[in-house]
């Protein structure tokens, strides 16, 4: 700057510790500071503006805005949230997770999950350091078109392009990524804002990772934790979870701990512990994809439901239901009760499963996520499901109720289970054998793996995981690739999975008659299935639940005419 223009700003009230440290735009005007104090080195965009602000060591980018700002400063060299070490899903560490801007749900859930394999976790912990090091500055930044208001503390927090900050308590040691939007009293130590999330209403982080699209609002706070994909938190609180995309808590007596979950929903006053007063909290649970918790469901762990089961009442017996998905779990007189199967037949699933896709949020679309209904992880699921049915069965075939991993299951139950099962077989078999085209180069045989979103084979997990060992993948850059490149081609494999199968069924391949048959009945088998979850829907859409609606009618016919006005249904 010029001795003028030092002079100018001076006259409008600015200081600084040495002005020979702050540079500007060669087209600045000082009319662009205002009341303001700099110290450390500060670089001010083409078009920023500083007003009533404290900047110290800090670059802002074009067209920036700091406006009534306590201090916005870094005060030592600082990763910005990059290496923080996040004690996900077991409170005491074993399975810390190091963060980072970049970070997928893939990578972090090989982190979390692979523990076994100490040779990958090294790698990737090296890869990790690394990129940590490269995003090391004594500088922070605030990138082009962001805009800070009325916040007292931000420390050691590198901003990225278009993000707004409006009244935040204190933001320390961390990185918010493009378009992310912080708001009042919100208070963040030690973490990573992907982009396009929403942090507002007096949330409090510490320690977390929230991925792309996120909203934490209303007072949530949540410690040790990692939230992925349009998770959605509100009221409640977390504590060292896993939250796989589409994790859902709105109601202020939730609390999610110390567990894996994803394309979840906490119902009001659910609630999980995860130590039994011994070895401290030690304890983990996993609610595999699609699980929902009732209003004041409560889960001792260590435990584990099966995907997309339905729980309800209280459950400390630490069930293990995952060979058996699409259930209802439910408490009567003291003991966990097991209703195989039950929650295929209900549109809450239906509903569930449609409104994902729907809701996706995001631009960058870091975290691979299949959307899709019929697949090999599920399939494969109900196989196990309906060979496990059948050895309870043939134990004891005259029992009235069985006993399985610390539920009851009752017999007309485990006949109702295999019925559905079996049908939602020929329904997800025929829909993949219609999808995809018959190469070779992609194999989909044997067990696939739902990667907190992505549904994978062991075969290319464990192809991909044994590269990073003999460091043929070096960065975790190359490792998404690899994930992503096994999603743009899921469709080829769900068909070789289930080409497969149906030609182990048969003892043969299938004759082009017998493929088409395969694909008919899946296509009659989803008619019939559809036809169950709409004939629930009616259910909750019938006049029997009109009670409570048309509360000053004079007559019948307007108690039905408020109903269904609200409802959005059309008159029966």
């Amino acid at each position: 700057m010029t001795a003028a223009e030092i002079a100018a700003l001076e006259a409008l009230g600015n200081t600084a510790e040495a002005w020979d440290k702050v540079s500007v735009a060669e087209d600045f005007q000082p009319a662009q500071l205002l009341q303001s104090h700099f110290e450390g080195v500060v670089e001010i965009g083409s078009g920023s503006r500083v007003v009533r602000s404290c900047v110290k060591n800090y670059r802002l980018g074009k067209r920036v805005t700091v406006e009534s700002v306590t201090v916005l400063e870094c005060r030592r060299r600082s990763s910005f949230g990059n290496g923080v070490g996040v004690a996900t899903m077991n409170e005491c560490g074993g399975r810390t997770v190091k963060i980072y801007d970049t970070m997928s749900a893939q990578i972090a859930y090989v982190m979390a999950v692979y523990r076994h394999r100490h040779q990958t976790l090294a790698a990737l912990e090296r890869m990790i350091d690394a990129y940590a090091g490269e995003r090391s500055s004594t500088t922070g930044e605030v990138g082009d078109d962001s805009r800070i208001t009325g916040a007292r503390f931000i420390r050691e927090v590198r901003i990225g392009r278009n993000v707004t900050i409006d009244g935040a308590s204190a933001l320390e040691n961390g990185t918010l990524c493009d378009g992310v939007r912080i708001g009042v009293d919100v208070k963040a130590y030690d973490f990573i804002v992907a982009e396009g999330s929403v942090v507002d209403n007096g949330t409090t982080l510490e320690r977390c990772f929230v991925g792309e699209s996120c909203r934490m609002d209303k007072g949530f706070s949540a410690a040790e934790s990692l939230f992925f994909a349009n998770s959605h938190c509100e009221n409640g609180e977390a504590a060292a979870i896993f939250a796989g995309p589409y994790t859902v808590s709105h109601h202020k007596s939730s609390l999610l701990i110390a567990g894996m979950f994803s394309f979840f929903n906490a119902g009001s006053g659910s609630n999980q512990s995860n130590h039994l007063f011994k070895s401290g909290a030690v304890h983990q649970a996993v609610h595999l994809r699609g699980c929902k918790f009732a209003s004041g469901a409560y889960v001792m762990s260590p435990a584990l439901e099966g995907a997309f089961t339905m729980i309800m009442g209280h459950h400390s017996y630490h069930h293990d239901t995952s060979a058996l998905p699409f259930s209802y779990l439910i408490e009567r007189d003291g003991h966990s009760r097991l209703m195989p199967g039950a929650n295929l037949t209900s549109y809450g699933t239906v509903r569930d499963i449609e409104k994902w896709p729907a809701r996706d949020r995001r631009t960058v679309e870091r975290d691979v996520i299949n959307f899709e209904e019929y697949t090999p992880y599920l399939t494969q699921a109900m196989l196990r499901a309906v060979e496990t049915l059948h050895t309870l069965r043939e134990q004891d075939p005259d029992a009235a109720e069985y006993s399985y991993n610390k539920t009851l299951i009752r017999a007309a139950a485990l006949e109702r289970g295999l019925q559905l099962y079996n049908k939602a077989i020929v329904a997800s078999l025929g829909a993949m054998l219609d999808c995809g085209a018959d190469d070779a180069r992609y194999d989909g045989s044997g067990d696939w793996f739902d990667v907190a979103g992505q549904f994978i084979t062991r075969r290319e997990m464990e192809r991909t995981l044994k590269a990073v060992d003999r460091g043929e993948i070096t960065s975790t850059a190359a490792l998404d690739n690899r994930f992503r490149v096994f999603a743009m081609h899921y469709d080829d494999y769900a068909h070789s999975w289930a080409l497969q199968l149906y030609a182990s069924l048969l003892g043969h391949r299938p004759t082009i008659e017998e493929f088409s048959d395969a694909v008919n009945a899946g296509r009659n088998a989803r008619e019939a299935m559809r036809r169950m979850t709409d004939a629930d829907r009616k259910r909750d859409e019938s006049l029997d639940m009109a009670v409570g609606y048309g509360l000053d009618a004079a007559t019948e016919e307007e108690r039905i005419e408020d109903y269904c006005t609200v409802r959005g249904l059309e008159r029966p």
